[in-house]
């Protein structure tokens, strides 16, 4: 029996130990008190931290979005006003030209010398191609030039030997522009060689 007794005095002695290390988690395996305290109030730290930053990045976009939204409302704005009153500068140049026509059809109301509704009509058409000229608009030039198809639309071809070949013989229309861009292309004759 003596041998019974040591041997569960030695079971009973482990299991005591055993028990004693798992039931505290603050002996010498484990972190103390102390660290886990340290630990949670850095990560509590960070926490919020990390939030702020949420936080101020969320403003920001916010505010942005709200810019932006502010900005599209302005642009949509202006695109309506410049496609309602785009042309407003256009039709001021113009109107000066309606009271010049005006001007010349009552004049030539008495009037039976055909030189001076010709020259009327010469001044009108002088007055409308000066205005639309300010506001950019350019005739394509024909005379003795090369035919060019981003400025001149061929709609005769005549066989001759006077011209070079590719030349423009005749203007049958204006072209016009408007800086690079072409409103309409020159309508024109073009020699081709026999």
């Amino acid at each position: 029996m003596g041998n019974n007794d040591n041997s569960l005095n030695e079971e009973l002695q482990t299991a005591e130990t055993s028990e004693t290390t798992v039931n505290n988690p603050f002996s010498e395996d484990c972190i103390s008190k102390e660290e886990v305290e340290e630990i949670t109030e850095e990560c509590d730290n960070t926490i919020e931290k990390m939030q702020s930053e949420i936080d101020k990045l969320n403003n920001q976009y916010l505010r942005l979005a709200a810019d932006f939204d502010n900005y599209r409302k302005r642009q949509m704005q202006e695109r309506e006003a410049l496609l309602k009153y785009g042309a407003e500068d256009t039709l001021k140049k113009l109107i000066e030209t309606l009271d010049t026509i005006d001007r010349a059809v009552a004049s030539t109301e008495k009037l039976e010398d055909v030189k001076a509704v010709k020259d009327s009509y010469n001044i009108v058409f002088k007055q409308l191609f000066d205005a639309l000229n300010k506001i950019g608009l350019e005739v394509i030039e024909t005379k003795d030039a090369t035919f060019d198809p981003n400025l001149h639309e061929a709609v005769m071809q005549t066989p001759t030997s006077e011209y070079p070949e590719h030349t423009i013989i005749a203007e049958l229309q204006k072209g016009y522009r408007l800086g690079d861009r072409v409103l309409r292309p020159a309508l024109v004759n073009v020699a081709v060689s026999e």
